[in-house]
């Protein structure tokens, strides 16, 4: 493999920034990510992109020349994507292994989440920085404790337009999604108080994972003006049992829709269909009474797409509303 033209320096204990990449002396990129300083003499120009989310925000920066793989197609392609989407070779249809991606000769990797790159997938950040391969992770995966997660996903926007040389298209997409944010922040002041969600993403082995306390879905809660009943989860998707969704008794439900994925359980048919089916869950008004929110569990993921799940969750909020 090609040894990228950039110094890249681990700072595995270093302090995440708030603000975006920065220019060296030398005209080089510098940017934080997850944990590690990325230095760049040169915009990237062959990309991989670890799963779906990942490849839709570069397409969305106008990047899609440059993206030489992508892998875990989750569910369909965005519309305004598809056909650039196509012309980008799947390295993996799943998680994506470090034969493949090795051998697609990257000078950047980009993932929506950490876990992607372990040992028995993608290969760890550090093998791949021996070999002279930047790995960038998504901020919304790297919660710092004081940054909201839209503004953290921003800055992956910031971040990669400077890194890739499109500073003024991410900046237009930070701005238009920044005032649909806005929208909804101001429709969830106006909500009544105590309204309570779960948030059922996908189900493994019978086993429901929900929104914890640390990632996006919590923070749309917020957002909208409810409150996420595994608020108290310090976990991104922590697996739960129905037993435990039963006791925390959830006024509005929220069901990922991943049936593009082909596994067990992955639509959200499916999923209301096992809540219809527990003796405990099932008890719920808020599946006896339907007061459900079906979105596109590819758009709880931070992407560009991110944003349609927050318009959509609220929109469901009030409809639910008007219903009584």
């Amino acid at each position: 493999m090609s040894v990228l033209a950039a110094a890249i320096v681990a700072a595995a204990c270093a302090t995440p920034q708030d603000s975006a990449g920065t220019a060296a002396p030398s005209g080089a990129v510098e940017i934080e990510s997850c944990g590690k300083r990325l230095a760049f003499a040169d915009a990237p120009r062959r990309v991989v992109a670890l799963d779906q989310s990942s490849t839709e925000t570069l397409l969305a920066l106008g990047v899609g020349d440059r993206v030489v793989g992508t892998a875990n197609l989750k569910t369909e392609v965005a519309p305004e994507h598809a056909e650039a989407y196509a012309k980008i070779p799947v390295l993996s249809p799943k998680v994506l292994t470090a034969e493949p991606l090795r051998a697609a000769n990257p000078d950047l990797v980009v993932a929506s989440f950490k876990e992607l790159f372990t040992a028995d997938r993608a290969g760890t950040r550090d093998e791949l920085e021996q070999l002279g391969v930047p790995t960038f992770v998504s901020a919304v995966n790297c919660p710092d404790g004081r940054t909201e997660p839209f503004e953290r996903l921003f800055r992956d926007f910031t971040d990669l337009g400077e890194v890739l040389g499109v500073p003024d298209r991410a900046e237009r997409l930070v701005s238009e999604q920044r005032a649909i944010v806005e929208q909804v922040r101001a429709a969830g002041e106006r909500r009544p108080e105590g309204i309570e969600v779960a948030w059922v993403y996908s189900v493994f082995n019978g086993m429901p994972y929900v929104a914890g306390g640390t990632g996006m879905a919590d923070h749309m809660s917020e957002l909208a003006g409810v409150r996420n009943v595994f608020a108290d989860v310090d976990q991104e998707w922590p697996e739960v049992s129905w037993d435990e969704l039963a006791k925390r008794e959830p006024d509005v439900i929220v069901v990922g829709d991943l049936s593009e994925r082909g596994n067990p359980g992955d639509s959200a048919g499916e999923k209301l269909a096992m809540m219809r089916e527990h003796p405990a869950v099932s008890q719920l008004a808020a599946v006896r009474d339907g007061k459900v929110v079906e979105l596109s569990g590819i758009e709880m993921d931070p992407s560009v797409r991110t944003v349609n799940a927050l318009r959509a969750f609220s929109a469901g909020l009030d409809e639910i509303a008007a219903r009584g």
